[in-house]
């Protein structure tokens, strides 16, 4: 009997590690070590403005919380999209629906200080 290979599933004993990338205004996850990666992307609207514009995650990865690493990472090691805008003292919209949930259900004092309506 055959069995399928699992080539998109991402290593529940590999930590995930946030990359930011400044020049192309995105944070990052490498899955799997592979070419398939989650991003936040992100826009400079103004001097000390973002935008968090968009979060994608492929298909077969989504529901495991990557996402939630994209916006906040939970070490200190790592600065992921809410900690980048309070860090550099930006202000931020929130385009990205999935930032917007974030927010909502982890209201942060710092984070809601942050956010214009």
């Amino acid at each position: 009997m055959a069995q399928s290979a699992h080539f998109n599933v991402l290593d529940l004993n590999t930590s995930i590690r946030v990359e930011h990338d400044r020049q192309r205004r995105q944070f990052t996850v490498r899955l799997n070590g592979s070419h398939d990666r989650a991003v936040l992307l992100y826009e400079y609207v103004g001097k000390r403005t973002v935008d968090l514009q968009h979060t994608e995650v492929p298909d077969a990865y989504r529901g495991r919380g990557i996402a939630k690493h994209l916006a906040k990472v939970p070490s200190n090691n790592h600065s992921a999209a809410m900690d980048f805008v309070v860090e550099e003292g930006l202000k931020a919209h929130l385009t990205c629906w999935y930032i917007q949930k974030y927010v909502k259900e982890n209201p942060q004092p710092q984070y809601l200080e942050c956010i214009l309506h």
